[in-house]
């Protein structure tokens, strides 16, 4: 007898008896029994998963920047942007008009998640994420500040690995400039609620590379065709970010 299966992994020793009948001598009958070892295969089990379960709050630490809905992204490698090098057009659709559709359906990402509304400054958005057997993913956030040209602040490629269950992690992160739209502040170019001017715009006029953000020019200042004013200005941090693994 055979057995074979591609699924079954285990292997069983079964010990039968079996009855046999032989002939003697003289037509005499007797029963032998034999023992005979017949190999079963038994399905491996299968281990349940892990689930590795965090708490991400994000925080708007400016005074007059809203920020557009965060895009939270666990992902296995890799990272959004880098500093000095070419904004993607996953990144530049968010940095100038808010639009994280593409961050949140990145093939790297193995789970993600999208701020329902924009967080006024002082405002806050709790997002909850898991995935299993996976214990090093990295943390991607961002978010762009919508009264301005191209800004975004976020956290790039941070290693959940570093968390224990029960613990948690507090940081505050700057601002970027995408290095895709001039910074002009002039009216018809801020999509935010100070200008409602135009969001994304494929063309590139600016340095081309991902960089801190040196802040604002605004009419107080003197730049008389800048629609932002001085209550627009952003310091370095501009979010805070805390992350609790629950799980």
């Amino acid at each position: 007898m055979k057995f074979s299966s591609s699924k079954l992994t285990k292997l069983t020793t079964v010990a039968l008896a079996v009855s046999l009948l032989a002939a003697c001598g003289d037509d005499e009958v007797i029963e032998v029994e034999r023992i005979v070892e017949v190999i079963v295969e038994v399905p491996a089990e299968i281990p349940a998963p892990v689930p590795f379960s965090y708490t991400v709050t994000v925080t708007n630490l400016t005074h007059a920047q809203p920020f557009s809905p965060v895009a939270v992204v666990l992902h296995e490698n890799g990272y959004l942007w880098q500093v000095g090098e070419v904004a993607s057009v996953d990144i530049e659709l968010m940095a100038e008009g808010g639009d994280n559709s593409r961050l949140i359906a990145l093939p790297q990402a193995l789970t993600s998640m999208s701020g329902a509304m924009p967080i006024g400054p002082g405002g806050n958005d709790t997002f909850s994420l898991t995935v299993n057997d996976i214990a090093d993913a990295k943390l991607s956030i961002t978010s762009m500040l919508v009264n301005t040209n191209d800004a975004f602040t976020g956290l790039n490629a941070w290693d959940l690995g570093q968390l224990e269950a029960g613990e948690s992690w507090t940081t505050q992160v700057g601002v970027y400039d995408s290095g895709t739209e001039s910074n002009s502040e002039a009216a018809g170019s801020i999509p935010g609620p100070v200008d409602g001017g135009e969001g994304f715009n494929a063309m590139r006029n600016d340095v081309g590379f991902v960089a801190r953000h040196s802040g604002v020019v605004t009419s107080d200042d003197g730049l008389p065709n800048s629609v932002l004013t001085g209550l627009h200005k952003f310091d370095s941090p501009a979010m805070r970010i805390t992350v609790v693994r629950t799980e």
